[in-house]
């Protein structure tokens, strides 16, 4: 029989991993927490804007399935903190997510964990943890 000591150390810890912070001409927009699971390495993310007080529509640490991965959807015709947007994208495939206002849906179709539209582009966050990304203009990623 377990007892409760060794159940409570099997339980898994969520840490903070790191930080992306989002630039747009050298100035602050925004950023991207990171946190990761201790025993599964999965990583969680949450979105900050300045000037956003908000909480969040995902109550604790949002979630995500294994074949998705956290990206930023950045619009390329918008300026400051509302041009970019944290999503969930599968590696192939389409994706509806809500735009900044929280109202507008937006399609967009993934190829290779990449964005391609006319309108929007997007990196990935594990590619970017613990730096600065400067998103004045597309970044093509490998």
């Amino acid at each position: 029989m377990q007892s409760s000591d060794s159940s409570k150390k099997n339980q898994d810890k969520i840490v903070y991993f790191g930080v992306i912070n989002i630039n747009e001409n050298g100035k602050n927009i925004g950023a991207i927490d990171i946190w990761r699971s201790a025993i599964t390495k999965k990583i969680l993310c949450e979105e900050k804007r300045p000037g956003i007080l908000d909480i969040s529509e995902d109550i604790g640490m949002p979630t995500i399935s294994d074949k998705e991965t956290w990206a930023l959807a950045v619009n390329k015709h918008r300026k400051g903190k509302d041009r970019w947007k944290l999503i969930k994208i599968p590696e192939n495939g389409k994706v509806d997510f809500l735009d900044t206002d929280d109202e507008t849906k937006i399609s967009v179709i993934i190829e290779n964990l990449r964005i391609i539209d006319p309108d929007w582009w997007s990196f990935l966050v594990s590619k970017n943890i613990n730096r600065s990304v400067e998103i004045s203009k597309e970044i093509i990623q490998k």
